[in-house]
């Protein structure tokens, strides 16, 4: 498909999971009505509560949130990325924070682990360690699909450009960035960061995140973004929850690459 329109979803996600859910089916649906082909949803976007609570939430691939995005998928005709969900890890004490890519029949197109594990103390602001309570994942993943090829990372993986390198040599043109960004470093860093994605591998990004007060007692950034091969932001989410939307052309992009060849010219990789 040359050109068709694409969905970033900006969430406040609880600990109340079927709660979560409801407002993830709601605005999925509506970006759906609007047109768009291609709907992601945030990192976390079923279930974010106290770590204590965390392995009940946690959920298999087959469990009940990816069972509704599967028949949301097939009803609706869309791809859907299933942001982030906190996965079982058989015989492991700690779990995955896994992305689902879904086919417009359904079908699960690709899995995505979070490579890139965060932990940082910015003192008086945030203190996380994700490493903790969470695996890192091993693999880059990519997904070919009648949109474009989709490379799949989550979150604080923003940071590592090697990965996105890897992800373009494999053929990506869109790269999918569910996130839940604190507002310190989102302030600081998510915009230039999307943008240097964006630009260095000549791909469309989609970045829809987190927005506002969370139960670890700090804020998430929101902003989230659509941004074109050539960094232009196509689209960016207002301070509320909500669907931002955004064309994405490939002969576009693939004229931006033809224009300006610094893929071909990599001599490193």
């Amino acid at each position: 498909m040359k050109s068709f329109l694409a969905a970033a979803i900006q969430m406040t996600t609880g600990a109340d999971k079927a709660a979560n859910l409801e407002k993830a089916e709601h605005l999925t649906r509506l970006a759906a009505a609007r047109g768009a082909r291609l709907i992601a949803l945030p990192e976390v976007f079923n279930w974010r509560g106290k770590r204590s609570d965390e392995p009940a939430a946690a959920e298999s691939l087959d469990g009940v949130t990816l069972t509704l995005m599967r028949r949301l998928a097939r009803e609706l005709e869309i791809h859907l990325l299933a942001g982030s969900i906190t996965e079982h890890a058989p015989g492991e004490s700690r779990r995955h924070n896994t992305s689902v890519l879904l086919a417009p029949d359904g079908a699960q197109l690709a899995v995505y682990r979070k490579i890139h594990l965060f932990d940082i103390d910015l003192p008086g602001r945030v203190t996380v360690k994700e490493s903790d309570v969470k695996i890192p994942g091993s693999e880059v993943v990519t997904a070919a699909t009648a949109l474009g090829t989709v490379g799949l990372t989550v979150c604080y993986d923003l940071r590592f450009p090697e990965l996105y390198r890897r992800l373009a040599f494999s053929g990506a043109r869109i790269l999918t960035i569910p996130s839940a960004f604190t507002f310190p470093t989102g302030e600081a860093h998510w915009d230039v960061l999307i943008r240097a994605r964006a630009i260095e591998n000549q791909c469309y990004v989609i970045a829809p995140a987190q927005f506002g007060p969370n139960v670890h007692g700090f804020s998430d950034y929101g902003n989230s973004m659509i941004v074109d091969p050539w960094g232009r932001v196509l689209a960016r989410a207002s301070d509320n929850e909500g669907v931002v939307l955004a064309p994405l052309d490939m002969e576009y992009l693939e004229r931006v690459r033809r224009e300006l060849p610094s893929l071909a010219h990599a001599r490193l990789r």
